[in-house]
C-alpha cells in the first residue's frame, strides 16, 4: 500500500483540524521517523510550482493549505457574482447566527444537526460574519456574529429589523394533532 497516498488522503479528510505526528504513527502503524520521512516527501511534492497546495505545521498539527501566492485567484472566486450567491445552508447558518449572536460553531451545529465548518469559513471569507471573541465554554471556542456587510447585504439598518420569530407552543400543537386525528368512534 502506498502510505504517501494514504497520508495525503488523511490530510485532506481532516481539513482544518489537521493531523498530529502521533495520529499519523497510530493510523499508519509506523514509527515517528517513518512518519516524518513521509511528511517530508509529501511536503516536497507539494512545493513544486505546478501544485496549488502545501503542507504546513499549524496549531500543533500538519494541515493542507493553499499557497499564499495564489491568494488573489481565491479572492476572485469568492467575489465572482456566480459564486457570490448564498446557498440554503449559508442562509440557514446566517439566520442562526443573526438571531443568537454571539454564538459558537458547536451551537450552530446543534441547531442545524450537521457540521457547519465549510459554511462558516465561506461566510467569514465573504465578510458576512466575524469572530467576536472567545466563549467561556471548555476549549474556549470562537464566538461568531454578523457584520455590517451582513446588514448591507440584506438591506437592514440593525438586527432589530430582522423578522420576529414566532414562538411555537409545541404541547398545544401536539394535543391538537392527537384530538383531531384520533377520535373515538
Amino acid at each position: 500500500m502506498d502510505l504517501l497516498g494514504v497520508l495525503e488522503g488523511l490530510l485532506f479528510v481532516l481539513g482544518d483540524e489537521g493531523i498530529t505526528l502521533d495520529q499519523i504513527t497510530d493510523i499508519l502503524e509506523i514509527d515517528k521517523e517513518q512518519a516524518k520521512e513521509l511528511l517530508i516527501k509529501l511536503k516536497q511534492n507539494y512545493e513544486a510550482k505546478d501544485r496549488g497546495l502545501r503542507i504546513r505545521f499549524l496549531g500543533n498539527a500538519f494541515k493542507l493549505t493553499t499557497k499564499e501566492e495564489h491568494k488573489s485567484y481565491y479572492q476572485k472566486l469568492i467575489l465572482t457574482p456566480k459564486t457570490n450567491t448564498l446557498s440554503q445552508s449559508a442562509l440557514e447558518v446566517l439566520a442562526i447566527i443573526a438571531y443568537n449572536e454571539p454564538i459558537t460553531k458547536a451551537e450552530v451545529d446543534a441547531y442545524r444537526g450537521i457540521s457547519s465548518d465549510y459554511t462558516i469559513r465561506k461566510l467569514l471569507a465573504k465578510g458576512l460574519i466575524k469572530e467576536s471573541g472567545k466563549s467561556s465554554m471548555p476549549g474556549r471556542p470562537n464566538l461568531y456574529k454578523t457584520t455590517h456587510e451582513f446588514l448591507d447585504y440584506f438591506g437592514l439598518a440593525t438586527l432589530d429589523d430582522l423578522p420576529k420569530l414566532e414562538e411555537n407552543d409545541q404541547n398545544n400543537s401536539e394535543e391538537e394533532l392527537f384530538t383531531s386525528i384520533y377520535k373515538e368512534v
